[in-house]
């Protein structure tokens, strides 16, 4: 007795898997020597707001949403940008207290000249709005 397959059988058997051989899962964490590279890099080229997007994305460890929303306010008290600071999360709406380093604070200083009320990152197409969450993911490239 012969068992016939179904055609999708068939196809299912010569359709590669869409993931075979590539890694899955959650990305490794950054060495120290990597972040110091990626730090000289941008500075090399005066990629300054992409160099404070860095640091910030370092030492906050938040999500890119988060990140492009942060407003002037949240990370400045008195004319210093704080040691620590608390942000909410948009996606699972829970605070996040963080540390920003000597590194982070030096270069946002320079970078925020701004009014406590304005975006950290503006956008350079909407005057009110800032930096969208899709050209932040372009930047790495």
């Amino acid at each position: 007795m012969i068992m016939q397959k179904t055609e999708t059988e068939l196809t299912a058997t010569k359709r590669p898997v869409w993931n075979a051989g590539r890694a899955v899962g959650a990305k490794r964490a950054l060495k120290p020597n990597q972040i110091w590279e990626i730090r000289f890099y941008l500075d090399q080229r005066r990629r300054l707001r992409d160099r404070r997007l860095f640091d910030l994305a370092i030492d906050s460890k938040l999500r890119g949403c988060d990140l492009v929303q942060m407003k002037i306010g949240d990370i400045v008290s008195g004319g210093q940008i704080r040691t620590r600071t608390i942000v909410m999360q948009q996606k699972i709406s829970r605070p996040v207290q963080f540390e920003l380093l000597p590194d982070a604070r030096t270069s946002l200083l320079a970078w925020l000249e701004r009014r406590v009320d304005d975006y950290v990152f503006p956008s350079r197409v909407d005057r009110n709005g800032h930096l969208s969450t899709r050209q932040y993911a372009r930047l790495p490239r």
